[in-house]
């Protein structure tokens, strides 16, 4: 297995999706709605199939749970070539940006801040989403192992471990605490809890134009391994 689909499977793993179906080696993702990443085609593999049949049977999931029809594509790939041939072009509209990177880097290591949960709490809850969803509530709360970051009324983050892999995701600081290096000791917490489940490494997913969120990752040692884009009919 080649380190991109190692690492695409793994953040898959670490977000499950309400309704995951296997397409050959392709994954068809549904959860309501709720972030490209679970409602997407996550078309790592061979689909058993031609491209195109793949594609409609993509489109025929995403009708069936009432999502628009996407697939999660790896820059620069002979898949995301195929996708293009047979029509389909990116989701330039997609709320969260049409193009993600995949950085990988250490386990954070710091001045620990704040607590990791094993369940979220409430406080949790309302500060990453307000009243969740049923599909919220699916994709961020369960995962193999996983741990809460809080720093109450000013923090949140979630984490993952697969295997020794830490996945990070949904790190939120309040406004009025940024640039105080809040979201650093929160991480360095994170770290601490990851490095316990036997995490020795880290990868997260972040939309190419966040500057600030990838800067911060910079910092700590990350560094950008591979891009994906989603698509759409």
């Amino acid at each position: 297995m080649d380190t991109v689909t190692e690492l695409e499977s793994l953040c898959a793993d670490a977000w499950p999706a309400l309704v995951d179906e296997r397409l050959g080696e392709w994954r068809l993702r549904a959860a309501g709605g709720f972030t490209g990443r679970a409602n997407t085609a996550l078309t790592i593999g061979d689909p058993g199939m031609p491209v195109a049949e793949a594609l409609a049977a993509t489109a025929a999931f995403a009708a069936r749970h009432g999502i628009e029809p996407k697939a999660h594509v790896i820059q620069g790939s002979e898949t995301e070539r195929r996708i293009r041939d047979e029509g389909w072009q990116r989701a330039t509209d997609h709320p969260g940006g049409a193009v993600s990177q995949v950085m990988t880097g250490p386990v954070p290591e710091g001045e620990p801040l704040g607590e990791v949960l094993d369940k979220p709490s409430r406080q949790w809850w309302q500060f990453s989403v307000g009243e969740p969803t049923a599909a919220q509530r699916h994709v961020l709360g369960t995962g193999p192992q996983l741990g809460f970051g809080y720093v109450e009324d000013t923090a949140v983050v979630r984490g993952c471990v697969v295997g020794s892999t830490l996945h990070i995701a949904r790190l939120a600081v309040d406004p009025g605490a940024r640039r105080q290096g809040v979201a650093k000791r929160l991480l360095a917490a994170l770290g601490e809890w990851a490095r316990q489940c036997g995490a020795d490494r880290s990868v997260l997913q972040v939309e190419v134009n966040n500057t600030a969120a990838i800067r911060l990752y910079e910092g700590l040692g990350f560094t950008e391994h591979h891009r994906y884009g989603y698509w759409k009919p």
